[in-house]
């Protein structure tokens, strides 16, 4: 690959513009009972009509992004608004926590188990109501914003299965995305607030869940920071750490902090050479840091947004560096990622790949894949090849 930016960028908006956000268009939405599909098969077809939270939130966030950073096109934002209603009508419980899932009609399915709901439910309504204006989308917002500080602490709260007081952990999830989804509410929060959060935040990830031996992101600590060696305690998400260090980027730029930026680049080549797989190519799942056998059993399965989160670290770190080692690491990624996720004979991209890279399941979408990674790091890839193509 050389160093052609501006075709790059060419690349990457083509296939968020003409091949992915079509396919949702045509196929996830419910017209008629509010919402979104997302479980759908390699063709678009519907295979299952059950609506879980994180997944309609993000659809909302990302069609509300796109006509606020891509064009004002009204049916953007109508697609946005169709899923906000639904949400805002059926998506909590009468203590104002989100649902895991509904079925088809919005009747709840799965109990608000954990706060990530809400993260998603802040992220969306504050996206919507800065494309529509709408005073109840942002007391929405901010609603939800609230839980997620509230109940940060203790996500789970009654729904933890883990027995008191033997062995506390804290999961890296819950601070890196509280991180990027203050900003995400930048527009809407005080200012002495958002620059709280973020130095907390910042200071959490960078401090207790980095282990400064190995230059290694672990994914569960002990509340004071310190290493618990069991399965939990050991594991490894190699995606989470890549994606957290983009969001550490860019809040570092916003502030110009050149240190901290250097630091999250460092830690993101730490974990490709940690967890790239060398026979076979691609990033894996999960990982042991001690080299045990981890406990998922589907730890070297490769997966579509481990990839696409790495895409857009290593731009966004180049572009911020010009590190050589981003470059190369890119070229490597990009090869592997765009050969064997996106689809050649339809729309949008496969989520789930075996070790040796074969589809796995050709869905592309479902209880957890939905219409978020793909577009959003395509659009993010996009927007940093641009500028890097101004840079030349």
């Amino acid at each position: 690959m050389n160093y052609d930016f501006q075709e790059l960028a060419k690349l990457y908006k083509d296939t968020l513009l003409d091949n992915v956000i079509p396919f949702w268009e045509q196929n996830s939405i419910d017209w008629e009972q509010g919402g979104y599909f997302t479980c759908l098969d390699r063709a678009g077809k519907v295979y299952d009509t059950d609506k879980f939270i994180w997944l309609q939130n993000r659809q909302v966030w990302t069609f509300s992004m796109l006509y606020n950073r891509v064009e004002q096109r009204s049916e953007w934002l109508k697609i946005a608004g169709h899923g906000a209603s639904f949400l805002a009508e059926h998506g909590r419980d009468p203590q104002g926590n989100w649902y895991f899932a509904l079925d088809r009609a919005g009747q709840p399915l799965v109990q608000p188990y954990n706060i990530f709901s809400d993260c998603f439910a802040a992220m969306a309504f504050s996206q919507y109501a800065l494309a529509d204006g709408e005073p109840w989308a942002k007391e929405v917002a901010l609603q939800a914003y609230q839980n997620v500080l509230r109940r940060k602490d203790d996500p789970k709260g009654r729904y933890n299965k883990t027995y008191p007081g033997t062995r506390s952990l804290k999961s890296l999830a819950v601070p890196m995305i509280l991180a990027n989804l203050t900003l995400e509410m930048s527009w809407l929060l005080p200012s002495e607030e958002l620059d709280r959060v973020l130095d907390l935040t910042v200071q959490e990830v960078m401090t207790d869940f980095l282990d400064p031996q190995s230059g290694l992101m672990y994914e569960n600590v002990v509340p004071d920071g310190s290493q618990s060696d069991c399965f939990e305690g050991r594991s490894i998400n190699p995606g989470h750490g890549i994606e957290a260090m983009w969001f550490i980027m860019d809040i570092a730029n916003r502030r110009q902090d050149r240190d901290t930026i250097d630091r999250a680049v460092d830690v993101v080549l730490n974990i490709l050479n940690f967890a790239w797989d060398d026979r076979y190519g691609g990033l894996y799942y999960f990982m042991d840091a001690d080299g045990h056998p981890p406990q998922q059993l589907e730890w070297n399965q490769k997966l579509w947004w481990v990839h696409v989160e790495t895409l857009v670290a290593l731009a966004m770190g180049y572009r911020l560096t010009g590190r050589a080692a981003c470059w190369d690491w890119y070229q490597k990624v990009h090869k592997y990622t765009w050969k064997h996720f996106a689809d050649p004979n339809g729309g949008e991209w496969f989520g789930y790949l075996d070790r040796q890279g074969e589809v796995l399941l050709d869905l592309k979408g479902g209880k957890w894949k939905g219409c978020f990674h793909v577009p959003r790091a395509l659009l993010m890839c996009w927007h940093e090849f641009e500028a890097l193509a101004k840079q030349v």
